[in-house]
């Protein structure tokens, strides 16, 4: 077995593969870009060698560099994580010249399966099922809309190297093809250095189910059941579970073998995972082969009690794989979601920044120790303090759960979710509760069209709705009970002039365009004990127990005898005396005051942000890469404005009115923060 091992990754992903290499014995070198100097992976590592400056292709793109790490710290082997080089064919081939082990797959097997037009063609010929599509590199963007003009519209337009959502497009008509292909293109280049890019046919209400295969060096190969991840974004996925509740064991056992058929063809060895695209017949289409470990693999480790990450590593070590086919378990549900740095309330856009508070839920389950199961799981890269940068991918955190069964992982989700505290930096948290609480979800009916279908409108505050909205005015309304009740214990105080508690409040509701809502509450003491209260609102009665305080981040208790969790912060940017009331991905802005006071609120005068119209503005931080107007031009609506670039991911803007360019207030390759004008129009 290896002494040492390298990692030549970051984030949550390198600090997974500490903690199985640990458990193992084997000691950790960490690599670090002058971004991640500070970062957790750094920390946890036994020994951590800078490689370059934060862009990606100055730093965890430079194989060489890595290369020269592992011989400089006497590392015997290199885990890629995902991403980066991790499916890059001529690092792996260049590090087992090295005399270095690769733990991943054989550099052939990376170059048969990791690009995706080769691997078509292998699949094809290998009886494996295909969907039509033009399989070999376009040349040009007018190439491309003549192809996806014969295949016939809707296609998906793919970088042969991409992955994670990068590098991928789906067009439905002409300009959408050219444009698509384009953007790919530049995508593919800058994240992968390989920019070609193919078509194929764009499979309309389908379910994306992947196959998680591992084989061994004496050609051994199983797989450890399916994952669903037809819960995605912009074509990168959101939630993902594990069983999947649509396909049949018929069904998983004919992709199952069709996978480990697939694996075997090439001398698989390694874990990697076999994507299908599923009909709504169960019928089902090879997509492509990622040759490393999913960033979903957690659901899989939840439900199978295998550690993917040893099983990788001790395959690289030249040892057979400990299990047979007939020893992969199925045992109970598990459901990822991806914490992203990002504002679901803002088009999604990056939130990068300190995070100011970062904490998880309470974990009883724990990487690298598959036999802590039916709990709570969190795999995360980052800490409280420390800086979300703007040059890599925006997830944060994995949050994993294992149920019983769906309906309890579900349940389980939610609670984790309500009790997941992220402060500095916006995240996805709320959407995600939105989609575990929708309908459609919690019977499984849905596709990879789900977000588009039911959010394509974007995501708003409404898309929340809780099933008792005054639940969390009863949670405001105790919170500042008690904090009065706190303030009138404080001695030193003038006979008569003490706080007087009184049992009558409004509590004013308030939105962002400065409407309020007023609600009359009545708020008693129940026999006088602390972190006790009895409010009624409308008429119900909600007793609440709880011994948090606001200062916690999430009052925790009971109400009504239920358990329940809920986020409570102090003030917000329109109104420091409001509360700020987070339940199941409804957030609600509320004083809590007497009625005296809620009277002269009710005078007082909404002032309206100014108008910012003329100008096209930055809506995220990050690199401005191109300015394609300049002053006194004529620009149309729709038409292209500007370029941003962040976590990788290139954001055009476009123009909202037809308008004449004042001047260009920022210049190209200026570091941008969120709001700051780009482009000034007449």
């Amino acid at each position: 077995m290896f002494k040492k091992i390298l990692i030549a990754n970051r984030g949550e992903i390198a600090c997974r593969v500490i903690a199985t290499a640990k458990k193992m014995g084997i000691a950790t070198v960490a690599v670090y870009s002058d971004a991640d100097k500070e970062a957790r992976h750094v920390r946890l590592a036994d020994e951590a060698v800078r490689i370059g400056t934060p862009p990606s292709r100055e730093s965890y793109l430079l194989a060489d560099v890595i290369i020269a790490a592992c011989k400089q710290t006497g590392a015997e082997a290199v885990h890629p994580g995902y991403g980066f080089l991790s499916e890059n064919e001529a690092f792996a081939r260049e590090v087992e010249a090295q005399g270095i082990a690769f733990i991943g797959p054989k550099h052939a097997a990376i170059a048969a399966m990791g690009d995706k037009i080769a691997s078509k063609k292998l699949a094809d010929a290998a009886g494996v099922n295909t969907i039509p599509g033009w399989n070999d590199a376009i040349e040009d963007a007018d190439t491309a809309v003549k192809i996806a003009k014969d295949i016939g519209y809707p296609v998906m337009i793919k970088a042969s190297a991409g992955g994670g959502g990068k590098g991928l497009r789906v067009a439905f008509n002409d300009a959408e093809a050219f444009e698509g292909f384009t953007s790919c293109r530049n995508e593919a280049r800058n994240s992968f250095g390989d920019d070609r890019v193919f078509i194929e046919k764009f499979v309309e209400e389908p379910r994306h189910i992947e196959i998680q295969v591992v084989g061994d060096s004496q050609g051994n190969v199983v797989y450890l059941n399916e994952r669903e991840c037809s819960i995605q974004r912009r074509h990168q996925k959101v939630i993902e579970e594990a069983p999947s509740p649509f396909i049949s064991d018929k069904t998983r056992i004919a992709m199952g073998e069709q996978a480990v058929a697939l694996a075997k063809a090439v001398n698989y060895q390694s874990a990697g995972t076999v994507e299908f695209v599923v009909g709504k017949d169960q019928s089902f289409y090879f997509l492509e082969m990622n040759t490393r470990l999913q960033v979903e693999h957690p659901v899989t480790e939840s439900i199978t009690g295998l550690d993917l990450v040893e099983l990788m590593i001790r395959v690289a070590a030249g040892e057979p794989l400990s299990i047979k086919q007939a020893d992969v378990k199925r045992e109970g549900w598990s459901i990822e979601c991806r914490i992203n740095a990002e504002d679901p309330f803002r088009n999604f856009l990056p939130s990068t920044g300190r995070l100011v508070k970062f904490r998880p839920p309470a974990e009883t389950m724990f990487q690298a120790q598959p036999e802590t199961r039916f709990g709570v799981r969190v795999d995360t890269g980052v800490y409280e303090g420390g800086e979300i940068p703007m040059y890599y991918d925006s997830m944060i955190a994995k949050l994993i759960v294992h149920g019983t069964d769906r309906n309890d992982a579900i349940e389980k989700m939610r609670s984790a979710l309500n009790a997941f505290v992220i402060r500095g930096v916006s995240s996805n948290i709320p959407f995600q509760s939105a989609l575990l609480a929708h309908e459609k979800f919690v019977t499984g009916d849905f596709n990879t069209g789900f977000i588009a279908e039911h959010y394509g409108h974007g995501f708003v505050a409404e898309d929340v709705p809780h099933d008792d909205p005054n639940f969390l005015v009863a949670v405001a309304a105790f919170v500042r009970r008690k904090s009065r009740e706190r303030t009138a214990q404080l001695t030193g105080q003038l006979p008569g002039y003490g706080v007087k508690l009184g049992q009558d409040y409004a509590a004013i509701v308030m939105d962002s365009k400065g409407a309020h809502q007023r609600i009359a509450v009545h708020v008693d003491e129940v026999g006088g004990e602390v972190g006790i209260a009895r409010v009624t609102i409308a008429g119900k009665t909600y007793d609440i127990r709880s011994a948090s305080r606001i200062s916690d981040g999430t009052i925790s208790g009971q109400c009504n005898g239920k358990p329940f969790t809920a986020q409570v912060d102090r003030g917000s940017l329109r109104n420091p005396l409001a509360l700020v009331v987070q339940h199941n991905g409804t957030k609600i802005e509320v004083m809590v005051v007497s009625p005296r006071m809620a009277d002269l609120h009710a005078l007082m005068p909404f002032k309206a942000p100014p108008d910012r119209s003329k100008y096209v503005l930055s809506p995220m931080p990050g690199l401005l890469v191109e300015v394609a107007v300049q002053p006194g031009q004529k620009v149309q609506a729709g038409e292209r404005v500007a370029v941003i670039e962040a976590m990788k991911m290139e954001n055009v803007l476009f123009a909202a009115a037809d308008g004449v360019v004042s001047k260009v207030v920022a210049a190209k390759g200026e570091s941008l923060v969120v709001d700051q004008p780009i482009v000034e129009f007449e």
